[in-house]
């Protein structure tokens, strides 16, 4: 399980506990003792498996648009079994929330030190890239390597990208923010190119009650905007349609801007277009033509809640290279 401590008091017993246990990284008390007293003033997540602490990590801020992973430790006896990866996850999730574009970490050089190999290697597996060495960081015999993890690429945006079902602030989002999103959901392929999706941007607050109140049970009730996905049968050649593979990809474009801006939302489908048919009340709320329908709703907005990503089978289990049992 993984908190996010708020408590001050809690962040410097949780830190001293976990670094006093690795005195093979944090040797030198003085170095140890300010992480301790720095910690208490930074974002930070706890690790516990039942009720036993397995360890910490903690973010700074060292720039607009910036967060460090300013220090992370996992007692010996849980190392190995995927406590630090699942910290970095929700402290990733936290960075992108918060609108960070890179998240950096700093180590000693490799090729200095067989333990700060292997975790260097560690940050590599995260997806951390090398960009440079700093000579003089800390001394000339253990020089600074600098890690980085760009938030805004597109691999990394498809990576941090999760559903969000939590509340949503009450910020609004600006007109050029939606329209980039609509956009990005309209340049997406579609069979044929018979561009089977259009989109209904919803901000105006009475239309957006009107909507929300159709669903039951409610979703979304804090949303302070919505993109409505509609779609029309069109054949794309003889008998063959593709407007279910044509909005979908729309709505994955559409999912991976708005993360990419520093918003959340969840793809609401099933919910919709279920027996009770609450799309077809949106569609009259909304005045859309008989010849199309409502499919999905996206609300967009900053998140409120914490979350993170869900478990997944491991990649060997899904991917396979050549042939199905290779």
């Amino acid at each position: 399980m993984i908190r996010f401590i708020e408590d001050p008091d809690e962040k410097r017993k949780i830190s001293r506990e976990v670094l006093e246990a690795l005195t093979q990284w944090f040797e030198v008390e003085e170095s140890r003792e300010q992480y301790i007293r720095e910690s208490a003033g930074w974002p930070f997540w706890a690790a516990y498996e039942n009720d036993a602490l397995a360890g910490f990590l903690c973010l700074k801020q060292t720039g607009d648009a910036t967060a460090e992973l300013a220090v992370m430790g996992v007692k010996k006896d849980y190392h190995r079994n995927g406590y630090g990866r699942r910290l970095f996850a929700v402290a990733k999730d936290y960075a992108v929330q918060k609108g960070y574009s890179f998240i950096q970490v700093k180590t000693v050089r490799s090729g200095m030190y067989e333990d700060y190999d292997i975790t260097n290697e560690f940050y590599r597996s995260l997806g951390f890239k090398e960009l440079e060495v700093l000579p003089e960081y800390w001394d000339e015999a253990n020089p600074c390597q600098i890690y980085v993890m760009n938030l805004k690429s597109a691999v990394n945006t498809i990576a941090t990208r999760h559903s969000y079902r939590g509340k949503f602030s009450d910020e609004s989002v600006p007109r050029e923010d939606l329209e980039t999103i609509a956009r990005c959901g309209i340049d997406a392929p579609s069979g044929c190119n018979k561009q089977t999706t259009d989109l209904i941007v919803v901000d105006d607050k009475d239309t957006l009650d009107k909507i929300k109140s159709l669903i039951d049970p409610p979703v979304a009730k804090t949303a302070p905007a919505m993109i409505v996905v509609l779609t029309r049968r069109i054949n794309a050649y003889r008998d063959r349609c593709f407007a279910i593979q044509d909005y979908s990809a729309a709505i994955e474009n559409m999912l991976l801007a708005i993360v990419e801006l520093g918003y959340q939302s969840c793809w609401y489908e099933g919910h919709i277009t279920d027996e009770d048919r609450i799309c077809d009340k949106i569609a009259s709320v909304l005045g859309v033509p008989g010849e199309y329908d409502v499919v999905c709703i996206l609300p967009v907005g900053k998140a409120l809640d914490d979350f993170h990503a869900p478990s997944k089978k491991a990649f060997s289990e899904r991917v396979r290279f050549n042939h199905f049992g290779g």
